[in-house]
């Protein structure tokens, strides 16, 4: 009776997560509160679960990956104030075309992921260019969420080798791997997302116009046309986005290089010099937009930039970590023993890579956050599959990858932030879009799996 009441408190925090988030409460508040809620159920001490687990491991995640928010988020802006981001943006769209307006807009926001943009400043920057390009193609807009989340939040977060995002970056610290782990398997996953995403927009286009539905009107969408003579040239601008690819394969040394075998940086660290040398070369590029003159007495632009910058880091880091220890607490409270009881025993009788997809799966489900999900999943079994991985002849480089991949399995869950944010930005609702975003999903869910098999059949990492 007493594992029956845990597992229905467990339940009912997650539901009222997921509600609460869903109707735009902040996580930062909500998540302790739930916690309380499934502790308190589970018959667990309340002051425990929040001074021994929910604030140490928010603390531990916000320790640890602080810097890479900071950074990240810092040019980022910088890239977005000083032009170059909306620059490399209006170029794509111009090559590709109305016609393409789908592959335009996914190849676009790969782009400016890969090259280490904030997944939310992406957004922002690609939606006006997205949505001048769906208007002229006729697509109807309740789809343009569903693309920018294609080019956003699967391929060039976790799947390319080398991404600097956070999601590509957690798994380094568990197994001592680096960024640019698993190229094949990345590579493979990265063509599946994107035919994903292709193929499920094409034929929704293609229905929806049959059945008379276009591009829409939508109130306050305002002038969508974009200025762009102050704007520096794209091929300038596409040099920040060199560096943080160039240093952060230098620094982190992939490859081995005996050159750099003096040199010992995490991949955390190299990614975050990288993004501190792109800001100064941004900042140099962008100077024009970014040290504008102001009136006398007002605070310069520069600083209201970094400042701002600053601040939504730590918010953003905030929003996530209170997800990861949310997560933290479902799983540790006894509740969840029985769930962890059935993973284990998948992974000692089975390959423990079937393992680690399905409980990154779950434990993303649970926060509505890739880099939360794979946190949890690997902090609970990270180490078990490292040595069970080692004991077999499993490539490390293989479960980095396909970790990486699991994370962004069922991360769009209702309660997502990212989801929320993404429907701000467009101006639209769930119950608009979630459905093609929710389809996608669930296809690209098979995708980690796939990797499993190729890696089990051929051996490629």
């Amino acid at each position: 009776m007493a594992s029956v009441i845990s597992t229905i408190a467990i339940i009912v925090a997650i539901i009222g997560l997921i509600y609460l988030a869903y109707c735009g409460v902040s996580i930062i508040l909500v998540a302790p509160l739930l916690a309380v809620v499934a502790s308190v159920g589970c018959g667990q001490p309340l002051i425990d679960i929040l001074g021994k687990v929910y604030f140490v491991k928010a603390a531990e995640y916000i320790g640890k990956f602080f810097p890479v928010f900071l950074f990240g988020a810092v040019f980022a802006k910088l890239m977005e104030e000083g032009g170059l981001a909306s620059s490399i943006a209006s170029k794509i769209s111009k090559v590709l075309g109305a016609k393409r307006a789908v592959l335009a807009v996914i190849i676009g926001c790969g782009i400016l992921t890969y090259g280490g943009l904030s997944v939310f400043v992406v957004a922002f920057v690609m939606y006006p260019f997205g949505a001048v390009l769906f208007r002229k193609a006729g697509a109807p807009k309740c789809l343009l969420p569903a693309a920018l989340w294609v080019g956003i939040f699967t391929f060039a977060m976790v799947a390319l080798p080398g991404t600097p995002q956070t999601q590509n970056i957690i798994p380094t610290e568990f197994f001592g791997t680096s960024t640019w782990s698993g190229i094949g398997l990345g590579i493979f996953a990265s063509a599946c997302f994107i035919a994903t995403g292709l193929l499920w927009i094409g034929y929704r286009i293609k229905k929806l116009n049959a059945a008379g539905e276009g591009y829409g009107v939508h109130a306050n969408e305002g002038n969508l046309e974009l200025d762009e003579s102050s704007l520096p040239d794209w091929r300038i601008s596409l040099i920040p986005l060199l560096i943080v690819i160039f240093f952060n394969i230098f620094l982190s040394n992939p490859f081995n290089w005996k050159f750099a075998s003096s040199w010992q940086i995490p991949s955390l660290w190299a990614v975050s010099i990288a993004t501190v040398l792109a800001s100064i070369a941004t900042l140099i590029i962008g100077r024009k937009n970014i040290f504008v003159k102001k009136s006398e007495g007002e605070r310069p632009k520069f600083i209201k930039i970094i400042n701002g910058s600053a601040v939504s880091s730590g918010t953003a880091v905030f929003n996530v970590a209170s997800g990861f220890a949310f997560g933290c607490v479902v799983t540790s409270v006894v509740g969840f023993v029985v769930i962890q009881d059935l993973l284990m025993k998948l992974s000692s009788n089975g390959n423990p890579l079937w393992s680690a997809v399905l409980t990154t799966n779950i434990t993303g489900g649970i926060t509505g956050s890739a880099s939360s999900g794979i946190t949890i999943a690997l902090s609970k079994f990270g180490q078990m599959w490292k040595d069970m991985a080692v004991a077999r002849g499993i490539s490390l480089d293989a479960f980095h990858r396909i970790i990486t991949l699991a994370g962004a399995g069922i991360d769009p869950a209702p309660q997502c932030g990212a989801l929320v944010t993404m429907f701000g930005i467009c101006g639209l609702s769930h119950k608009e879009s979630y459905f093609d975003l929710l389809m996608i999903m669930l296809l690209k869910f098979a995708v980690p799996y796939l990797c499993v098999i190729l890696y089990l059949v051929t051996g490629i990492v």
